[in-house]
């Protein structure tokens, strides 16, 4: 699936950079530029939490690092509505805050190596783009930026548990 795909009729903007550069938080809730993608933004959005995770988790304690993520959260909620409103779409494709602060919540439970990372990655886009129960309820009936927010946040889960249930066979 592509944005152009994705795009609705009643698109208020058409987003670019200039779009993302107009309001901090288009900014952030394009994940930096990330969910311009032409294809798979949320792929890209996930991409993009590598990064800022390998940058942001050797400088914070355990408990700094969650309180960064409820923070991140929050603020989502606030910039993702913000964003949906601007564009006229709550859920609109280019927004991927969701799934990089969704993301970067994997990452810090993700035992460390490559083969783990690739895991995480290919199990977090599964429960994202196909959305079992609930989290297709939640996508469907939840709106603006804490719709947008949660159910990445319960794909999260879904990896996190089957992850779990992967190192308790293997090890």
């Amino acid at each position: 699936m592509t944005i152009s795909d994705e795009l609705p009729q009643e698109l208020l903007v058409q987003p670019g950079w200039r779009f993302l550069l107009s309001h901090p938080a288009h900014f952030i809730s394009f994940g930096f530029g990330s969910g311009l993608a032409r294809k798979a933004p949320g792929t890209f959005g996930t991409l993009a939490a590598f990064p800022l995770y390998s940058l942001i988790a050797p400088l914070l304690s355990n408990e700094m690092f969650m309180l960064f993520l409820i923070l991140a959260f929050a603020l989502g909620v606030q910039v993702c509505n913000m964003t949906g409103k601007a564009l006229g779409v709550a859920d609109y494709g280019g927004i991927v805050w969701d799934e990089i602060v969704s993301f970067l919540l994997v990452l810090f439970f993700t035992p460390p190596g490559w083969y783990w990372y690739l895991l995480a990655f290919v199990l977090f886009r599964f429960f994202d783009i196909y959305k079992p129960p609930p989290i297709r309820y939640f996508d469907s009936n939840w709106h603006g930026g804490l719709g947008v927010m949660f159910d990445d946040l319960l794909a999260a889960g879904y990896t996190l548990l089957c992850m779990a249930l992967v190192r308790s066979v293997l090890i």
